[in-house]
């Protein structure tokens, strides 16, 4: 019993140190997925949530409402509703991206927006009431807001970044139903395990396991990392 208990571990660290084939391309696609996804949301959502945060304009509160809802929104809710618009008879069918990466980007991006939007309208809106008396006695343009808020809270979008992307790469059940997990096309590491898992391919499952812990633990000293450099930094000016 013992020995069947590690033995999926050692078949998952031999297909690692052997870099399977198969295996590195899950990988693969899973990164360029996940970082192309949190790419588009962090463009999106960190202007919107500085905006959100430093200026008041009819539709704010609109907006924050949906933002917030989406930000709860189960996955699967959003997959299906992707699905929907992309699917042949859908309107955005033209596009013709429904099993492929595309949709798989889409749907992470769209996960992945609400909370770049959430977070960082939390922090911009701290730090725009703590100089908004500096800002209009200066009489700074709102432009120029939003850039001083951005270069103060560089620490924190970071920490949000890192954030976005451990949320994306272990997005499961939207990116299965707009990507279809079709083999060496769309299956990505949280697709693959669902799949491994299903089948009793216990050791393929746990070496994919054993890479999305590493990256959570990389982002995480990644982001502890970047905090100490920049408040060093920070204190030596």
């Amino acid at each position: 019993m013992f020995l069947d208990f590690w033995t999926p571990f050692k078949l998952a660290f031999d297909l690692l140190l052997s870099s399977d084939t198969e295996l590195m391309g899950i990988i693969d696609l899973s990164l360029k997925v996940s970082l192309t996804a949190v790419f588009i949301s962090l463009v999106i959502g960190m202007p919107l949530g500085a905006i959100l945060a430093s200026k008041k304009f009819f539709g704010a509160p609109v907006l924050i409402v949906i933002s917030n809802t989406f930000l709860s929104m189960p996955p699967v809710v959003v997959g299906l509703l992707i699905y929907i618009l992309i699917s042949r008879s859908g309107p955005l069918g033209w596009l013709e991206i429904l099993y492929t990466p595309y949709a798989m980007i889409l749907a992470q991006s769209i996960l992945v927006v609400p909370m770049s939007i959430a977070l960082s309208r939390q922090i911009f809106e701290t730090l725009n009431n703590e100089y908004k008396p500096l800002f209009t006695s200066l009489g700074v343009n709102a432009f120029r807001r939003i850039m001083v808020l951005v270069v103060d809270a560089r620490i924190a979008l970071i920490t949000i970044g890192l954030a976005c992307f451990g949320r994306a790469i272990s997005e499961v059940g939207a990116v299965i139903i707009v990507g279809g997990n079709i083999r060496h096309s769309t299956r990505v590491m949280t697709t693959a395990i669902a799949l491994e898992t299903s089948k009793g391919e216990l050791a393929i499952a746990m070496a994919l396991g054993l890479v999305l812990l590493s990256i959570a633990l990389l982002v995480n000293i990644a982001s502890q990392f970047l905090r100490h450099y920049f408040k060093k930094a920070a204190l030596d000016v």
